[in-house]
């Protein structure tokens, strides 16, 4: 029998536009877990929008409202998995006023990723 896959939440924290979507998107596809294609059709509907920046972020977007205003008004979730483990991302919306969604997901977390724009001051 094989080994089994460990499962572990990672929980992805920051302010609003601050890149959290974009990084954890990029990541995800370049750890296996979206199809190139799927990446592919999404740089296609972000030039149509003039959206560009927003490519990756649509990965953990899944609603089209979101899309369409660039926002995310609750918690995203990606599941994917690695060699040697079975991921959760969770990605908690940066602006105050759903602070309280933030530590929701942040209850069962194993790893924590906090997203700084280092350009910002």
């Amino acid at each position: 029998m094989g080994k089994r896959k460990v499962h572990v939440n990672i929980v992805v924290i920051g302010h609003v536009d601050h890149g959290k979507l974009t990084t954890t998107g990029n990541l995800i596809y370049k750890l296996g877990g979206i199809d190139k294609r799927v990446i592919e059709l999404f740089e296609k509907k972000a030039a149509e929008m003039n959206k560009r920046s927003f490519t990756y972020a649509w990965v953990l977007d899944k609603l089209k409202a979101k899309r369409e205003h660039g926002i995310t008004i609750d918690i995203a979730f990606w599941k994917f998995g690695t060699t040697k483990y079975y991921c959760t991302v969770i990605e908690a919306h940066g602006h105050w006023d759903f602070i309280k969604n933030m530590v929701t997901s942040s209850s069962q977390v194993g790893c924590l990723v906090l997203i700084i724009n280092s350009t910002t001051g």
